[in-house]
């Protein structure tokens, strides 16, 4: 029985003359008139901007919450089916007999570089002491964070978070560029991965609608990763010159103020369109290999003068226990607790003063001590025993809240910027297995990402745990932390001339981020053309500089104390569409596999 062949045929109509020769000019307008808008809107009411990003992303994560984790958890064990199933994990991405473009070593040194980037340089000493001291064991009660105690579920959802799930998000897309695009000789464009569901409407509207998707969701993931890395490009350039100005000095701790903020993203910005424009881009390559020579340099100062012993053995201990939580940090989701909920929950003498206690005892920030000690009234005459139990009855609150506020904006963020790496691994690995794909771009970034977060990380750790911080790196910003660990590491000129070195390299990281993300864009409206016109790539830097200042601003001014707050916000809320689209992605890939499967058998029989 013969098969139907599938549908190749994507067509994205690019305009013949003009400023968008060779772009969609729907595409183009369409994400443009979007960003644009949020722009404006931010920069004309940023007050506005700030409240109301931050009360629909908390709306939508009322909502969608588990839907984000859910759908993570399924695409790792999709990923995994359909490695280890041998028909579809031992397809070849790529034509008959056509070899791989790089050897492996190659394509793991590639995938390295991949693992590293400013996530990793401002989360690597950020992320496990920020779980160290709270994580869902240490929310519900079990262990006191900061303790040693603390360490496993610190390193369990550290490793969760830049582990096998976030690699499993890129790899969904990845995959699904790169089966079209090498076995069928389609665009490298999003919608080239639902024709197996859509057919021929993806040369039409939605084809257009799936496009602007991928170019919002990528445009705000790269802002929020440019935004965490200038505002710890601002702490090293602090930490060098002490210049005052740049900082906000108001708070506990020293943090990048507004202006200080604006002046980094221009310097990183204009850095990256004139690498653009004037050809340097395309010694990304070199640039690259530079930050990898960096990057390992700051990796064996902190194996030399760092904890290492006690990294290593978090390392090992940390693995095993992530892989044996893998399918609860899968699919442990956490809805609200509603008002009446928690009022349920309540012993019989805490139930008339439910709603002095809800508060405190939902706050996933917060610990019993600080709930106890913030109440007022009567509710504060509680005896111990009933305030205990009241605590733990905001527990499934306070899970909600720190799972909203911590797994789901990574998710969202892997997800957001899922377009920008997937397109990079799906372009330097033609003629790979399926299998070799999968397991590969999960497992060795993954492992890379882990060596980070344990050698500098655990220094961080061990260096309080010994008391020998006296708590400086926990009261330090996020995006200081990785300075403050260097000075409890060494001093004197060593010191300097690290801490230069890492602002140097944090530059070059933002800008190959921010080179590479604008080439992504124009690829995707372009059809999968890579060859853009420096035109494109000056105006799509400075739209990409204006979300990202003008949320920077919206985020100081808007009320907040964190500047970050609204460009979270905005990823987080362009993120939930592309996600919906990435659920559409693995059923029109198992499709293509399945049909594939049968005309290889058809053939056969021929």
């Amino acid at each position: 029985m013969s098969i139907k062949p599938p549908f190749t045929e994507v067509e994205v109509s690019t305009a013949d003359t003009g400023f968008y020769k060779g772009h969609s000019v729907e595409i183009a307008l369409f994400s443009k008139a979007i960003l644009v808008g949020l722009v404006i809107w931010a920069l004309v009411w940023p007050a506005n901007a700030n409240g109301v990003l931050g009360s629909l992303n908390w709306t939508l994560l009322e909502s969608f919450n588990s839907f984000y984790i859910v759908i993570v958890g399924f695409f790792a064990f999709f990923l995994v089916a359909l490695a280890l199933i041998p028909q579809t994990g031992s397809r070849i991405m790529g034509r008959p007999g056509e070899g791989t473009e790089f050897s492996n070593f190659s394509w793991f040194s590639m995938m390295f570089g991949a693992g590293l980037g400013v996530g990793l340089m401002v989360f690597a000493t950020a992320e496990p002491l920020g779980l160290w001291g709270s994580n869902p064991v240490v929310v519900a009660g079990d262990v006191t964070g900061n303790t040693e105690e603390a360490l496993q579920s610190a390193y369990r959802y550290t490793f969760a978070h830049y582990g096998f799930h976030a690699w499993a998000i890129y790899v969904v897309t990845g995959l699904s560029l790169a089966y079209y695009a090498y076995t069928r000789g389609m665009p490298l464009t999003i919608r080239s991965a639902l024709t197996p569901l859509f057919g021929k409407l993806m040369n039409g509207v939605l084809g257009h609608v799936v496009d602007v998707l991928g170019v919002v969701a990528t445009i705000l993931g790269v802002s929020v990763t440019i935004g965490f890395g200038v505002s710890q490009f601002i702490d090293g350039l602090y930490a060098i010159t002490g210049m005052e100005w740049m900082m906000d000095m108001t708070g506990d701790a020293p943090a990048p103020g507004t202006v200080g903020l604006i002046v980094g993203l221009v310097i990183i910005m204009g850095l990256s369109i004139l690498s653009a424009v004037s050809g340097v881009g395309r010694g990304v390559k070199y640039l690259s290999n530079l930050n990898l020579v960096l990057s390992l340099i700051l990796l064996f100062t902190f194996v030399f003068f760092g904890s290492f012993l006690f990294a290593m053995t978090t390392y090992a201990t940390a693995l095993v226990d992530y892989i044996l939580h893998f399918v609860s940090l899968s699919f442990g989701a956490f809805g609200p607790q509603s008002a009446a909920e928690f009022a349920a929950a309540l012993p019989a003498e805490a139930a008339p003063y439910a709603d002095a206690l809800r508060g405190g005892a939902t706050n996933a920030w917060g610990s019993f001590d600080g709930f106890r000690t913030g109440l007022e009234g009567d509710a504060a005459a509680l005896s111990d025993t009933v305030l205990q139990a009241a605590y733990a009855a905001g527990e499934p609150g306070r899970q909600f809240g720190w799972q909203a506020g911590w797994t789901t904006f990574y998710w969202a963020w892997w997800i957001a910027f899922s377009p920008f790496v997937g397109l990079f691994l799906a372009r330097i690995s033609r003629g790979r297995t399926v299998r070799e794909f999968i397991f590969g771009c999960m497992i060795a970034p993954a492992l890379v990402c882990f060596a980070w977060m344990t050698i500098l990380g655990g220094t961080a750790i061990d260096l309080e745990l010994t008391g020998d911080a006296e708590g400086a790196i926990i009261g330090a910003s996020n995006t200081a932390k990785l300075f403050v660990t260097l000075g409890q590491m060494m001093s004197g000129g060593l010191l300097s001339a690290l801490t230069i070195m890492c602002v140097v390299l944090i530059m070059t990281f933002l800008v190959t981020s921010a080179d590479s993300g604008i080439l992504v864009m124009n690829t995707i409206m372009s059809g999968g053309d890579q060859e853009v016109g420096n035109k494109h790539k000056i105006v799509w830097g400075l739209i990409l500089t204006a979300v990202i200042g003008t949320l920077l601003i919206a985020g100081k001014t808007g009320g907040g104390a964190d500047p970050m707050e609204s460009l979270r916000s905005a990823m987080i809320i362009g993120a939930l569409p592309f996600t919906m689209v990435m659920g559409l992605m693995c059923i029109s890939l198992a499709k293509a596999l399945f049909r594939d499967g049968l005309r290889d058998k058809a053939n056969g029989a021929d």
